[in-house]
């Protein structure tokens, strides 16, 4: 049953929603009183999530899109504007980390794979949404929001994951474009760059000592973020709350960026290097 009604009768979007932040985010959404669509290209995991809302008496479909494929993107709006009549709030989160592997080794075909789904569906899915918002506001209707998934490798780069970086360093940019976009229509527009929390994205850093003595050493709250954390970001993002909020990232790094630290490999010497 929803416990809050900061979003009581709007009806959402959200994009990879099957597990991690944007299985919170619609959890988060239903309890504030959201109608929630979920998108996913997980189906079984994406109706599962759906099923858990109906359970606490919320309201959610599960609907299978590839957020890079333009026909998926346009069948998941149709599919909640015929389930709920309109579209109030986006929630652009679908994304994916890159294999990894140093820059001069990466593949053409990863690079584009990492950029369609983080930058291109970003944009697909939030073009389309916000056409149909747009069309809302002049029948009359309330402006809509958008929330698009950043991160703090939107300005902290990472050697070994260049597309991620470059697809995340894109999102905060294509925010700022919408905002200014849509603006007129009064339509809001902001990012959340989370730092390290803990999803299936962010691997085994709980269980890896060396890599979790890393993660802590450039995170100066010592901890690890959830995905609650983040979904209430969402929820203030969406709600009347932050109406005088568009064009901004909201970075949830527990300090990393006011610490301004990255770990690098060690240069390699080359023979002849004086040597100390």
């Amino acid at each position: 049953m929803a416990s809050g009604s900061q979003l009581s009768g709007k009806v959402a979007i959200v994009t990879g929603a099957a597990s991690g932040i944007g299985r919170a985010i619609a959890h988060a959404f239903a309890n504030e009183g959201a109608k929630v669509v979920l998108a996913d290209v997980d189906e079984e995991a994406g109706e599962a999530v759906a099923a858990e809302i109906a359970d606490r008496g919320g309201e959610a479909l599960f609907r299978y899109c590839d957020v890079g494929e333009r026909l998926d993107v346009r069948n998941l709006v149709c599919a909640a504007t015929d389930a709920f009549d309109r579209v109030d709030i986006l929630v652009n989160n679908a994304g994916v980390v890159s294999k990894g592997g140093d820059f001069l080794t990466l593949e053409e075909e990863e690079f584009d794979r990492v950029i369609r789904i983080n930058l291109k569906g970003h944009f697909l899915v939030g073009q389309t949404v916000a056409q149909r918002m747009v069309a809302q506001v002049e029948e009359g209707g309330a402006p809509g929001t958008i929330i698009n998934m950043s991160s703090i490798n939107a300005v902290l780069a990472i050697p070994a994951q260049a597309a991620y970086c470059a697809s995340k360093g894109g999102i905060k940019q294509l925010t700022e474009a919408m905002a200014l976009s849509l603006a007129p229509h009064g339509i809001r527009v902001n990012a959340i760059g989370p730092g390290t929390i803990a999803t299936p994205m962010a691997g085994n850093v709980n269980d890896n000592p060396a890599a979790n003595r890393m993660l802590m050493s450039r995170t100066p709250l010592g901890r690890i973020g959830q995905p609650e954390e983040i979904a209430s970001i969402a929820v203030f993002l969406a709600s009347d709350g932050a109406s005088y909020m568009t064009g901004q990232t909201v970075y949830a790094d527990g300090g990393r960026l006011s610490l301004n630290y990255t770990a690098l490999p060690l240069a390699k010497k080359k023979d002849g290097d004086k040597k100390e």
